[in-house]
């Protein structure tokens, strides 16, 4: 069995009998043997990271192929694995034993240096710990696609919320952002001045942008993949535009059960470090062609998964499972809803305050939807976090306010 090894002096292969049998202490005589790096000046792992190793201590916690007693087997190590090595010292290579420039006698390229070194694994665990959506803007989102548009087309927005320390998301709104859909598209035609309206009215209730939602459609469902190249890529887009560790996006579909039944279902997913750092650093082919297998996400240049250096790389790579909660939280979602096929006039404003006159006034307006309209009037700076800091608080509306929100109602 060939194995490949990665060290600071590039990519070199050993040949070993039998992976069932060989131990680590096995491998590193073997390394010694062919290689002439002695055993005691050996450490290995299968984990990259350990060639970014910069002290004794650093080296320490690479603990996975410590025990000189493990098969190569019981590691999953295979004919054509890489395995990472770092030592001490000086090397004194024999003959033509080792060739700098790389395996197999072929000169390197600083391109295949690079693409050798970006390895593409899954990500177990998320840096979110847990969302949890609350119940009333879940629905108001849902009923919309599934009501109204069918799941024919695609839907989606940002969530906005809070991050605990623990890396629990609360999403406590969702802002709909101006839209155009298809069966397999979603596109945003991103407003900055609206935008700007968004972010102020978060800021005021303490929140932020946290996430991205979006619809699947029916005919997707019909299709062998969790997230197609398309959504994996605009899903990348906004993670790495956020700059959040927690940033969740989230998939609403409608499974179709064996009776012709369906239920509206809620997935959550972070998409990996490497993902974000692959769209971050341009390795994704960002056209994709009619023909192209909506499973796999093509990259420019070959990176390594498995033990396999490819341009496609399965989707479901990229994906780190949440896991998914709901509350109810401190806002209504009752306001109808922006940038949907309804013009928002203030007739909406006075259906509004009319069907809520049994409530004190700041739980009236305590809806974002509602505040977007009423942002749109009022001056940004002043007025919207003067009302947005009496909804975070719920307490009492001035007067004031309450004289000309209830004025522009009245002009419906």
């Amino acid at each position: 069995m060939m194995l490949r090894l990665r060290s600071r002096d590039g990519l070199e292969r050993v040949i070993v009998e039998n992976p069932h049998t060989t131990t680590v202490s096995e491998l590193k005589r073997i390394i010694e043997a062919q290689l002439r790096i002695p055993v005691h000046n050996q450490t290995l792992s299968t984990n990259q990271n350990l060639l970014l190793a910069k002290s004794r201590e650093d080296l320490h916690r690479f603990t996975d192929m410590a025990n000189p007693d493990l098969t190569l087997s019981s590691l999953n190590l295979a004919h054509g694995s890489i395995v990472f090595l770092t030592y001490e010292g000086e090397r004194h290579v024999a003959g033509p034993a080792f060739n700098p420039a790389g395996s197999f006698g072929r000169k390197m390229t600083m391109d295949d240096l690079i693409a050798k070194q970006m390895r593409v694994t899954r990500q177990e665990n998320p840096h979110c710990e847990l969302v949890s959506f609350d119940r009333d803007c879940a629905n108001a989102f849902q009923h919309y696609v599934n009501d109204t548009l069918a799941f024919a087309v695609k839907r989606g927005g940002f969530m906005y919320g809070t991050v605990s320390e623990e890396g629990k998301v609360e999403v406590d709104f969702i802002y709909e952002p101006p839209q155009q859909g298809s069966e397999e598209n979603l596109l945003f035609f991103r407003d900055p001045e609206e935008e700007k309206l968004v972010e102020a009215i978060a800021a005021g209730l303490g929140m932020r942008r946290v996430g991205f939602i979006f619809t699947q459609t029916i005919s997707q469902d019909k299709k062998d993949y969790t997230l197609s190249n398309r959504e994996v890529l605009q899903a990348a887009e906004y993670h790495a535009e956020s700059g959040l560790k927690e940033w969740v996006t989230a998939v609403v579909k409608l499974e179709v059960n064996d009776d012709m039944s369906a239920d509206v279902h809620f997935e959550a997913f972070q998409i990996s470090d490497v993902c974000v750092r692959l769209f971050k650093e341009g390795w994704f082919e960002t056209e994709i062609k009619e023909d192209d297998d909506p499973k796999l996400s093509k990259m420019k240049k070959d990176v390594v998964v498995g033990v396999k250096d490819t341009k496609e790389v399965d989707n479901d790579f990229f994906l780190v499972v949440v896991k998914i909660s709901d509350h109810q939280g401190p806002l209504s979602s009752s306001f109808p809803i922006e940038n949907r096929n309804t013009q928002m006039t203030m007739k909406a404003l006075k259906n509004h305050l009319d069907r809520t006159k049994s409530l004190p006034f700041v739980k009236r307006i305590s809806d974002f939807h509602l505040l977007l309209v009423l942002a749109r009037v009022l001056d940004l700076n002043a007025d919207v976090p003067a009302l947005t800091a009496c909804v975070h608080t719920q307490t009492s509306i001035p007067e004031g306010y309450q004289i000309l929100i209830e004025s522009m109602a009245s002009t419906a």
